[in-house]
């Protein structure tokens, strides 16, 4: 399921993609990315793409809701270098990427 996520006035893509008994989560801009734990986002630094990686405030990342309340549990250096910070909420991080 594609959706829109306003962050901040702007506009950024949500994707919850279900995979089995978990959900794929990710919200992504031309900027960057910051998704659920299945992403590996040091493999996105080889293409410069800034990316974060999100723990979950509960169980699991389930929805686009749970993502933006999580906090950063790992970030490449492309991200790092457009200020996402390992510890940052999932929603502080994607105001960064629109």
């Amino acid at each position: 399921m594609k959706e829109d996520v306003k962050i901040d006035g702007k506009t950024a893509e949500g994707f919850v993609i279900p995979i089995g008994k978990v959900n794929l989560v990710f919200v992504k801009t031309d900027k960057g990315l910051i998704g659920c734990g299945a992403f590996d986002v040091n493999g996105l630094e080889k293409f410069a793409y800034p990316a974060a990686k999100v723990k979950p405030s509960g169980n699991s990342v389930a929805d686009i809701n749970d993502l933006l309340n999580g906090t950063i549990a790992a970030v490449n250096p492309s991200g790092e270098k457009i200020g996402i910070k390992v510890g940052m909420s999932g929603r502080d991080a994607a105001k960064l990427i629109v």
